[in-house]
Formats: structure tokens, C-alpha cells, sequence
């Protein structure tokens, strides 16, 4: 069964160093709550809002040790009105035998405004 995990974070300020760091921790936050190895990933998709753009976050997913085959694409989210500045969003597809319910999505920094109803 492939199941979506959601996560998301923010950062501070648009830089390389803090972009590729979060987006690190995001992910791999995500695949320990979920017992989650590289090779269980069929796919990740991460995107930013408009005003992220001195780095590719899935850079930080390729430089994890493990994780340099893992199929990873990078977009940007619709630039809303009074959306959530500078937020990473990713949607990691997971082989698992979780029911859906058992899915721990991650959302950190500002990001927990998003969805309070799944932050533990």
C-alpha cells in the first residue's frame, strides 16, 4: 500500500543554509515518526511558497545518507493573499502497511498553524 505523508515547516529568512536545513529535519522527522527507510519512499514532492528561492529544498533530501536514489521534485504552492510567508511543504508517498489513520504528518516552526488538528 502507498500511503501520503504530509509535513511542513517555515523558515526564518530565505537562505541556502536555513532552507536546506529545515527541509532536512522536516524530512527526516517525517520518516522516523512513520518507521520510514529511504528505500520504502517511491516518491517526494516539495514545494515553497513564491518568496523561497536561494535554494532547491530537495537538495537536502538528496544530501542525506541513504537517500541519493529517492525520486524527489521541487514546485512552488499558489501564491495566495495572506497565506503563510516562507513555508516548505512536502508530500512524501510511502510503501507501508499502515492504515491511514496511523500516518503521523509532521508540521513544524510556524507551519503547526496549518493543520493544528494533526500536531501531536
Amino acid at each position: 500500500m502507498i500511503r501520503g505523508v504530509r509535513g511542513a515547516t517555515t523558515v526564518t529568512a530565505d537562505s541556502n543554509e536555513e532552507v536546506l536545513l529545515e527541509t532536512s529535519r522536516l524530512v527526516q522527522e517525517m520518516a522516523k515518526a512513520n518507521d520510514v527507510q529511504p528505500e520504502d519512499i517511491a516518491s517526494v514532492i516539495i514545494s515553497t511558497t513564491t518568496d523561497i528561492t536561494s535554494a532547491f529544498p530537495a537538495r537536502a533530501v538528496r544530501s542525506l545518507e541513504g537517500w541519493t536514489y529517492v525520486p524527489v521534485m521541487c514546485t512552488h504552492e499558489m501564491d495566495v493573499p495572506n497565506s503563510l510567508e516562507k513555508c516548505v511543504r512536502l508530500l512524501m508517498h510511502i510503501n507501508t502497511e499502515k492504515n491511514q489513520q496511523d500516518i503521523e504528518h509532521i508540521y513544524l516552526n510556524n507551519a503547526v498553524t496549518l493543520r493544528p488538528d494533526l500536531v501531536k
